[in-house]
């Protein structure tokens, strides 16, 4: 035979285990590797039968599979898709990876087995098995803590919050209020930490899905400058917002958070000048720019400005105003909505970031403001008495928000239930408003809003109080008899809410 020939060093110093057989299947042939993977010398292999190293309960099996294969010779691997096992001389069996191969230049044809021992693979593929059922659980556990966080914690404050605006109405001490005063900030404070980190673990898990659009940049701009003209003034800074006539491609609800973030960061760090917000317009791309005259950022910390609570000027926990989360959550923003931030900063002269964004394609479109509630910023309480329905399932914040309102002169109803609301609007003689929290158990407000204008009719006015971000949620503000707040909501802001859709008398 030609068979030294053919196996020559090649097959002995191959990194598998190379077994040779004869139509019968008798072993021709057995490298080093094969005699050290099934334990046998490899005279104790020769002229033995391949179904040695099978195990007992798949010989008759491979006999058949061996005499098919014969019959219709060809490369391929053994047992596409299935555990094979082979068997060792101590009789323990093992897993194992097999390719054939046909040598047809041989005196009669001979069938070569590349023979692989596959435990260790099996044992890493397990292994990533069990990583992933485990980041699938913990990501379902991610979510369940995020849906229940989103309410339960903004929950209480609230509450706090509202029970805070209440206070404040009735007669009281210097000292009281003072004391109130500084509640209010600490109520303030909490609510920055939880939205924020709420945000953060949003992003992280992949719940914040964005919605791509082309819209109108002006009226988010001229937005920006109502809400940030009076944290500014109370700094005694600038704020120039330029006018914007483009039209960009983007989620403009998060284009909105990412500037709001950046600008609100600029203020923070600016203790005297300005702070400025223009866009620079080019053939491909808008790009968006929020400069300031504030501190500036030391060349050694710009690689850490988007860590979670780092903060300029001090270590990673340093305690200051605010807590190093509002660049993180634009890094997060920016990489989630796939735009380009550039940073530039001069230490003591001030710092620019720069977000730049697909230009539109020509058109007009919806501008980012129109997701944003228009409230004319005051509230008054009326002349006569309102009527409005309170619906919200937890009692403390029901509570609270009963007694803000009777204190402004409302007259209140209140309901825990879809159901609940339905039987107070059969026995008032009237209803001026409605207020709903969004989660109501397994209802939501979403569907007391609409069963409750069945009954009294498509022009009642309605606040939905959510922390929810779903599509469901943001389809509500193109109602322009719906306002939609966040949790949680201060007193003043659902006050404002309030007279804004009621109107005067």
């Amino acid at each position: 035979m030609l068979l030294p020939q053919l196996v020559g060093c090649a097959l002995e110093s191959a990194p598998d285990a190379i077994v040779i057989c004869d139509p019968s299947g008798a072993i021709v042939f057995a490298n080093r590797q094969a005699s050290a993977l099934f334990g046998y010398d490899r005279e104790e292999l020769l002229g033995r039968p391949v179904e040695q190293l099978i195990p007992e309960p798949f010989r008759t099996r491979h006999r058949a599979h061996r005499a098919q294969f014969a019959s219709q010779p060809r490369t391929r691997p053994m047992g596409a898709g299935l555990k094979l096992s082979a068997l060792h001389k101590n009789g323990m069996s093992f897993p194992v990876e097999i390719s054939l191969s046909v040598i047809t230049d041989a005196p009669g044809t001979l069938f070569a087995a590349a023979i692989r021992d596959a435990t260790e693979r099996q044992r890493i593929d397990a292994e990533l098995t069990r990583a992933r059922e485990a980041a699938d659980r913990a990501n379902q556990a991610k979510s369940r803590f995020l849906a229940t966080a989103s309410h339960d914690l903004r929950q209480p404050l609230q509450a706090l919050s509202l029970l805070n605006g209440t206070l404040r109405r009735l007669p009281m001490s210097p000292e009281a209020a003072e004391a109130l005063a500084q509640q209010e900030l600490a109520v303030t404070a909490m609510s920055r930490l939880v939205n924020a980190l709420l945000d953060i673990s949003k992003l992280e898990s992949g719940a914040i899905r964005p919605e791509i659009t082309d819209f109108t940049v002006q009226p988010l701009f001229e937005q920006l400058r109502r809400e940030f003209a009076a944290p500014a003034l109370d700094k005694g800074l600038e704020l120039h917002v330029e006018s914007c006539e483009a039209s960009v491609r983007s989620d403009p609800s998060l284009v909105g958070q990412i500037l709001r973030n950046l600008i609100s960061n600029a203020i923070k760090y600016t203790r005297q000048g300005w702070v400025q917000l223009r866009c620079l317009h080019g053939t491909a791309e808008v790009q968006f720019e929020v400069l300031d005259t504030g501190i500036g950022i030391p060349e050694d910390q710009v690689r850490y400005i988007f860590d979670e609570f780092f903060q300029i000027g001090g270590g990673r926990n340093a305690t200051r105003d605010g807590y190093g989360l509002g660049l993180s959550i634009v890094n997060r923003l920016v990489k989630l909505l796939d735009l380009k931030l550039d940073v530039q900063s001069v230490l003591g002269r001030g710092t620019s970031f720069r977000l730049a964004l697909p230009a539109s394609r020509g058109g007009t479109y919806p501008s980012a403001a129109d997701s944003v509630p228009r409230t004319t910023g005051l509230h008054h309480k009326p002349a006569s008495a309102r009527r409005v329905l309170f619906v919200d399932d937890d009692v403390g914040v029901l509570r609270a928000t009963r007694m803000l309102l009777e204190a402004e002169g409302y007259e209140v109803e209140t309901a825990a239930s879809l159901t609940e609301a339905l039987e107070r609007i059969k026995e008032v003689p009237r209803l001026d408003l409605l207020v709903t929290d969004y989660h109501l158990g397994g209802e939501t407000g979403i569907e007391v809003i609409a069963s409750v204008r069945a009954k009294i009719g498509t022009g009642l006015g309605a606040i939905l109080v959510s922390g929810d971000t779903s599509a469901a949620v943001q389809g509500l503000r193109h109602d322009e008899r719906v306002r939609i707040a966040s949790k949680p909501l201060q007193a003043e802001q659902l006050l404002t809410l309030m007279s804004d859709l009621l109107g005067p008398e």
